[in-house]
């Protein structure tokens, strides 16, 4: 059985759902394919996962429907601080990096949301949007591409054709390998402990990002009194801290988390997630295009990551919705290239520049950390500058997509 549609996307995660929601609200026919069956990611507990949306991905969710049903459940980000420092001795410089939503005229530099409602918002979603064919729990184990048309193959037999093929199926994207993308990337010896963490005081909206020698320890307000916790440690010390039981594991957690917020407890199960830098060698190739992870893995010390993919989600709908108002083919070579040129350098640089941050940071090197709270002194006593970042952290800067302005 062969079905056809405007366009394929491969990966049912968070990039995947939106894209398809964009174009089909462009009027493209959208069939979706995610190997996970619908009923596994409907029903997802909390597995650690939050994210910092920031104000320009938050415009795309409302533009897309999506976030009045999600706000309930997001915290606004009204706060960052930024210290460095070590294990139980807390800031070890008066140098420190604050950036405060008042100093932008546009409102919160972003919301936290946790993964889970993310996620049941976009299924939900691409149930009820015409023009999209979801299918789930379904494994694509070939592709092609033919005269004007890419074409898969699922597991169960079916072939589903289109004029492009998008992936969004993650770092290790078989969309990706199949079309012949390489990728350039390494792991940084790294590994996230992630769980959510209980407090008596309240958070008052505030982020934090503490520093220490290991990597970064972010601290990220979540709705009530929880946080999210993102503490990355060496591979080695990280899986030595997994293996505690909860209370062991929050013994060793308190002197870095220290007591701002009073007494902590964890909330729910630990996770871990290994850091790396991973980018495509191209974003696009004949008829396919990558979105996401599929395209860019980065460190999660800026929490750029989603949202450097929803961007890539923004501008390849308004790429390829601008090529059909023009008559033009929509998987044509000079086509995709606009999304590459468009996408390919902001997001190296960006992964660039959170690899140069936690290499600069995760060090004791008394030379380097001296540069390093000097500059944080040199930001903090510049208000242009100051504020430049903030917009940075709230998605605003750069060539917006028009689903982002």
């Amino acid at each position: 059985m062969e079905q056809h549609s405007d366009i394929l996307i491969v990966g049912g995660g968070l990039g995947g759902p939106s894209l398809a929601l964009a174009l089909a609200q462009a009027g493209f026919s959208v069939t979706i394919v995610d190997a996970e069956p619908e009923a596994v990611r409907k029903n997802a507990a909390f597995d650690g996962r939050a994210y910092a949306l920031a104000l320009a991905s938050v415009r795309l969710l409302s533009r897309l429907g999506l976030w009045d049903g999600i706000a309930r459940n997001t915290q606004p980000m009204l706060e960052i601080k930024v210290s460095d420092g070590r294990a139980g001795e807390g800031p070890l410089s008066p140098f420190f990096l604050h950036f405060d939503h008042a100093e932008i005229e546009e409102g919160p530099m972003g919301h936290m949301c946790e993964d889970r409602f993310l996620r049941r918002a976009l299924l939900e979603a691409l149930r009820q949007t015409p023009g999209i064919t979801p299918i789930s729990g379904e494994r694509v184990v070939a592709q092609e591409v033919g005269a004007g048309h890419a074409l898969i193959r699922l597991a169960s037999g079916q072939t589903l054709t289109a004029g492009l093929l998008v992936g969004c199926d993650g770092r290790g994207s078989g969309t990706a390998a199949r079309a012949g993308i390489g990728r350039t990337g390494w792991g940084y010896g790294q590994t996230a402990l992630v769980a959510a963490i209980a407090h008596e005081a309240p958070h008052h909206g505030i982020a934090h990002q503490f520093f220490m020698p290991s990597g970064p320890l972010a601290i990220l307000p979540l709705p009530g009194n929880v946080s999210s916790i993102v503490w990355s440690e060496t591979d080695a010390t990280a899986a030595e801290f997994h293996a505690l039981d909860d209370a062991d594991f929050m013994e060793v957690l308190r002197p870095r988390f220290g007591d701002f917020l009073g007494d902590i407890a964890l909330r729910g199960k630990r996770y871990t997630y290994p850091l790396g830098l991973s980018l495509a060698d191209r974003f696009v190739a004949d008829r396919v295009a990558l979105v996401g992870d599929a395209a860019h893995g980065m460190h999660p010390i800026a929490g750029q990551g989603l949202n450097a993919g929803l961007r890539d989600v923004a501008a390849l709908a308004q790429v390829l919705s601008d090529a059909r108002n023009r008559g033009e083919d929509i998987g044509a070579a000079d086509v995709l290239a606009r999304y590459q040129q468009w996408r390919r350098f902001d997001t190296a640089t960006l992964a660039m520049a959170t690899d140069l941050t936690n290499r600069l940071f995760s060090n004791d090197n008394p030379i380097l950390r001296l540069g390093r709270d000097i500059g944080m002194g040199v930001v903090g006593a510049l208000p242009g500058l100051r504020r430049g970042l903030i917009r940075e952290a709230a998605g605003l800067t750069g060539d917006l997509p028009d689903l982002m302005r």
